[in-house]
């Protein structure tokens, strides 16, 4: 509207020359006074709305008209460069050039920017205190209605920080371009973004082929998953990390890498790329290890020699002699080598002894150390032992596979082993004494003739044979059915009647009668038999349940023990699995189990105990007292009755510390609304102490020991009475 305006105002002024001073002159006069009052009118509207808008941009925002002069100047113009719009508004724009040959001339401007509409420029100005800087300008125009540009628009950004911070990127560029060090950077997705020529000439990789894919690229597939977490966690934030991986080449090469990583946030602490840098190590690696294996190593079979077997040994024995852990050296002696060696040649020979050294390493544990010292003579470390008598087995599995023939350049060799034991720190925790005393023991059994193995302890050697002999013996008793159950009433201290048993394990020896648990439950732990064991018991229990009930006896709860390798997260399943079998109702079972197992994992305990606790069985700790027993396990455990052990009845009532320990076990069941059982009661001294203290239940020789099934049930139908208690109901309990 305001455009057509103008050309109107133009046509009568047109007009007006044409007339020249004819009589239409006055009329259109009369209407360009009108129409200039009204443009004048919509200017004087428009401007202020237009410049109250421009006041309040935070960015300096500069107007000028066609000639360069400064119409119009914000707040943030003031701020930025120092003058006041009374100072700015017109002047020429030139007045703010830095003093360098950097601005167009006023009649230049025009056709310098208005020929495309907008302009941008990197310039340099000055502000009023005299101080240069570079700018940023956005030039446009300010065009009619007709499209005619009526005046200029400059937009103001200071970039002197810029500048100087590109100049410092391309001056890191260049730097990381020419390291000899390989880098790559990688997004927040862990996609490449960046590598640079070394990376290129260590990796076999160019960027085109590295660039959008993941450093999954050089993956060797040799480290572990955690290994690559913990990598993959510093690619991701958690911290910066060092070390060395073990990479591979675009070719298939694997290289070891010496690597450093670490990240790069935003202002917000985000994490918005990670970049590694990485060295190709393997000329030096390849010499350290080259150096190392001649030193340390036998260089016929690759395993330690004595001078890594002294370092290994000495080692272990400085741990050992802080941490009270136990070990073993075994000296292995081949029995027929030399004859082997003299009569089919050195190389059949040397062949023999690296299948030999292959076949016993492939016996041992991963932790465990095979040496080759000399000739046909290898050592075995074992660093970690539980009990000194596993060293036995280990020299067992070795003989073993030993007495396997051996195949070499078409000939089936034979060969035995002499093999002797030192364990630490029983025979000592010197590295040369226990060479010599398992030198000693393996001289002993070549003396004899025959492979075999043997301690230098006479006494230690004893106990080896017998716990193995044991074994093997175990095993085929619970094949055989060779074990039976013996079950020891539980007497309430309150009617004197039974209120229940616990089944104990019997041994039925073909030569040495009846064995208790106390000798062969310990080998049963140490060789897992334990597990199978404890399930015999667990179903031979409700076995034995359902035949009471069958023959019409009122059958009491019968606890049984349970061993801490039975207690999983099948142990539920696999118990109703039993009570189904048997038809046996949850009530009638208990199971006992050990302080121990309480603090072995809470998290994982808890849960299995719940389970059992819903599905009706009741859980009695055993041996309470004698282990890790404190007031927190019991409010956390679903424990329905502590069992006193019978350490702590012995002495009373004539020991003081007894009586205080059972009296405070006694009131802290009390307090907790559990039952109380004491254990191994025999006299009716300790009976009646225990009854004052409010003991609920006894279990001893008192009443009687452990017995068949057959007297126990007698005991039921007779229902057979503890001497000395005055029932205080008629109830069973």
């Amino acid at each position: 509207m305001a455009d057509a305006l103008l050309r109107r105002c133009l046509d009568l002024c047109r007009e007006l020359r044409a007339a020249d001073g004819a009589s239409g002159a006055p009329a259109a006069l009369a209407e360009l006074e009108h129409l200039l009052t009204a443009l004048s009118t919509r200017a004087a509207a428009a401007l202020p709305l237009q410049m109250r808008i421009i006041e309040q941009l935070r960015e300096p925002i500069i107007t000028m008209d066609l000639a360069g002069y400064v119409t119009g100047w914000n707040a943030a113009a003031e701020e930025l460069l120092g003058y006041t719009a009374a100072e700015a508004i017109g002047q020429h724009i030139l007045f703010l050039y830095a003093d360098e040959a950097g601005g167009a001339v006023p009649d230049e401007m025009p056709e310098l920017f208005l020929d495309n509409g907008s302009s941008f420029f990197e310039v340099r100005r000055r502000k009023k205190s005299g101080e240069v800087f570079w700018a940023g300008m956005s030039l446009s125009t300010i065009q009619g209605d007709d499209g005619e540009p009526l005046g200029l628009v400059a937009h103001l950004t200071e970039i002197t920080n810029r500048r100087a911070a590109e100049e410092q990127l391309r001056l890191q560029a260049r730097v990381i371009e020419k390291s000899e060090q390989g880098i790559l950077i990688t997004d927040a997705d862990e996609r490449i973004v960046f590598v640079n020529a070394a990376f290129t000439q260590i990796t076999g990789y160019t960027a085109a082929e590295a660039i959008g894919r993941t450093p999954d690229l050089l993956r060797s597939g040799v480290h572990s998953a955690d290994f690559r977490a913990e990598v993959h966690a510093a690619m991701a934030g958690a911290g910066p990390w060092q070390g060395e991986i073990v990479g591979r080449r675009k070719n298939g090469e694997l290289f070891p890498q010496s690597v450093s990583i670490s990240v790069v946030r935003n202002e917000a602490g985000e994490v918005t790329h990670a970049f590694s840098i990485f060295s190709d190590i393997s000329i030096l690696r390849a010499t350290e290890e080259r150096m190392q294996q001649l030193a340390n190593f036998d260089p016929l079979t690759g395993l330690p020699n004595r001078t890594q077997l002294g370092q290994l040994l000495g080692q272990a024995l400085a741990s050992a002699r802080r941490n009270d852990r136990h070990g073993a050296l075994l000296v292995i002696d081949l029995f027929r080598f030399t004859s082997i060696n003299d009569t089919l040649g050195n190389d059949v020979g040397d062949a023999l002894l690296r299948e030999v050294g292959s076949r016993l390493r492939g016996a041992l544990r991963d932790e465990d150390v095979l040496s080759r010292v000399g000739g046909d003579e290898f050592v075995v470390a074992l660093f970690d032992i539980r009990k000194r008598e596993h060293s036995a087995f280990v020299a067992q599995k070795l003989l073993r596979v030993l007495g396997e023939p051996f195949v070499i350049a078409g000939h089936k060799l034979y060969v035995g082993a002499s093999i002797g034991i030192s364990v630490y720190p029983g025979d000592g925790l010197e590295t040369a004494d226990l060479l010599r005393f398992a030198d000693v023991a393996m001289k002993r059994v070549q003396k004899s003739g025959e492979t075999g193995y043997l301690f230098y302890s006479p006494e230690m050697d004893r106990r080896a044979r017998e716990n193995l002999r044991l074994e093997g013996e175990l095993r085929n008793a619970l094949a055989n059915r060779d074990l039976l159950l013996y079950y020891q009433p539980k007497v309430s201290l309150r009617s004197g009647r039974i209120v229940g048993a616990e089944a104990l394990l019997r041994w039925r020896h073909p030569d040495e009668g009846m064995i208790g648990p106390a000798v062969f439950v310990p080998i049963a732990e140490e060789t897992g038999l334990i597990f199978d064991l404890g399930e015999w018991v667990l179903d031979e229990a409700c076995r034995q349940l359902r035949a009471w009930l069958d023959a019409g006896i009122a059958a009491r709860p019968v606890a049984v023990n349970l061993s801490a390798r039975q207690f999983d997260a099948r142990l539920p399943e696999r118990v109703q699995a039993v009570l189904d079998r048997h038809r046996i109702d949850p009530r009638l079972l208990r199971l006992e189990i050990t302080e121990s197992l309480l603090v072995r994992a809470p998290e994982v305990v808890i849960p299995i105990m719940n389970q059992l606790v819903a599905m009706g069985l009741a859980l009695a700790l055993d041996d309470f007292g004698t282990g890790y027993s404190s007031l927190a396990y019991l409010k956390k455990f679903p424990i329905s009755t502590l069992k006193i052990d019978r350490a702590f009845v012995v002495g009373i009532p004539g020991d003081d510390n007894d009586c205080a320990i059972a009296r405070a076990i006694v009131t802290m069941s009390q307090q907790l609304r559990q039952e109380t059982v004491a254990e191994g009661v025999e006299t009716e001294a300790q009976m009646r102490f225990l009854q004052e203290l409010g003991c609920d239940q006894l279990q001893g020789y008192l009443f009687s020991p452990p017995v068949a099934a057959d007297a126990f049930a007698d005991m039921l139908r007779e229902d057979r009475r503890l001497a000395g208690v005055v029932p205080a109901s008629s109830s069973i309990d």
